[in-house]
């Protein structure tokens, strides 16, 4: 028996792994489209600095641009920044780079910010930023190359260079937040707006 009270599935504006994991977790029906947005040029032509900010309006556009090419549909953008003091980071684009941010946040603590959003035509019906305090554990350069050649070329697809969910466990000795906070997609929060929304039963 279904809970999804929804006429038609969520659409998903992310095709991140661990994102669909969780909705399939969750009993929530939904279809994977992502945003053609270039985020980069979005965050710099925004102005904003604070890592929660730029997560909430990166969020926000993935919703509202997928939004806008399946009318009547829900849609649930995500995005997620990484914060260390007044650095924020994006995903490495190789394994150099990769290294680098491990060398960087190891022994540190840094933040996530998790954003997520839910338009309709265009509209932003919900937002929400959730954080995550990282500890990481003092890292070498040997346990840095360990990390980075068991991990392949996973490390590129993951701001910090790290999945909770796999190999990137190793990495860290103190986490605050909660898990679903930490893989990229605020669940509860969303779960509440759907109850609210009477698309789902429990």
């Amino acid at each position: 028996m279904t809970i999804w009270r929804g006429e038609t599935p969520l659409i998903l504006a992310s095709q991140s792994a661990a994102r669909k994991m969780l909705l399939t977790n969750a009993g929530i029906p939904f279809e994977a489209i992502p945003a053609d947005i270039d985020e980069r040029a979005l965050q710099k032509n925004s102005g904003l600095s604070a890592a929660g900010d730029i997560a909430a309006l990166l969020a926000e556009q993935k919703a509202a641009y997928v939004s806008l090419r399946h009318p009547g549909r829900y849609v649930v953008g995500a995005d997620q920044t990484l914060a260390l003091g007044t650095r924020l980071f994006s995903k490495p684009a190789g394994r150099t780079e990769a290294a680098d941010q491990l060398r960087a946040l190891a022994g540190q603590t840094h933040v996530l910010h998790s954003a997520i959003a839910v338009a309709c035509d265009g509209a932003t019906l919900f937002s929400h930023v959730s954080v995550a305090h990282m500890t990481m554990r003092k890292l070498d350069d040997a346990a840095i190359d360990a990390y980075l050649d068991a991990a392949g070329e996973a490390v590129t697809s993951s701001v910090g260079a790290y999945q909770l969910e796999g190999l990137g466990v190793h990495l860290f000795e103190l986490i605050e937040g909660d898990h679903f906070t930490i893989l990229g997609l605020p669940l509860l929060p969303l779960l509440k707006f759907l109850r609210g929304e009477a698309m789902v039963t429990i």
